[in-house]
């Protein structure tokens, strides 16, 4: 092999790997800061502001929505928001059925129930594993999906139309 081949395949490689390189690093013009060019610039630019909410005191906003990114709640604050999820979580559920043990202990007393949920629970169709279906139960749970019959024969179907 030539030293000029040899050259090439080397200049080849290095130009793959700088490529690879830079698919991974991603576009410098994506970042949210004015700085564009630099990383390091750009970093900079970051640090000042963070340091600039941290002598400002501007920390804290019990006001702000969840979607402000430049401050946060105090501690009562976020203390109350998740009170109010767990609240909506409970949705009014009785006093006896508002926590999972309280739930647990009661599907725990109605064998019925859990028997009649596997059973439900058994009649679906699975998308995580193989099962075994009747042609009934495949024609169904394929109508379901939008798939149709799964017999059918595409073949003569293809033969029927170019005829």
């Amino acid at each position: 092999m030539s030293l000029q081949s040899r050259l090439t395949l080397l200049t080849q490689a290095i130009g793959a790997d700088i490529k690879a390189l830079l698919s991974t690093r991603g576009s410098l013009a994506a970042l949210t800061t004015t700085a564009k060019t630099s990383l390091v610039a750009a970093l900079n630019e970051l640090h000042a502001s963070i340091q600039e909410l941290i002598t400002s005191g501007a920390g804290i906003d019990d006001d702000a929505d969840s979607t402000v990114t430049t401050a946060t709640w105090s501690a009562s604050k976020i203390t109350a928001e998740i009170t109010a999820a767990i609240s909506a979580l409970v949705d009014d559920a009785p006093t006896a059925l508002d926590t999972l043990r309280e739930l647990a202990d009661a599907l725990g007393d109605s064998e019925d129930a859990i028997s009649g949920l596997v059973t439900a629970i058994g009649n679906r169709v699975q998308f995580d594993a193989a099962q075994t279906l009747s042609t009934a139960q495949q024609n169904t749970a394929c109508s379901n999906i939008g798939v149709g019959n799964p017999e059918t024969d595409f073949v003569a179907i293809y033969n029927a139309a170019k005829a």
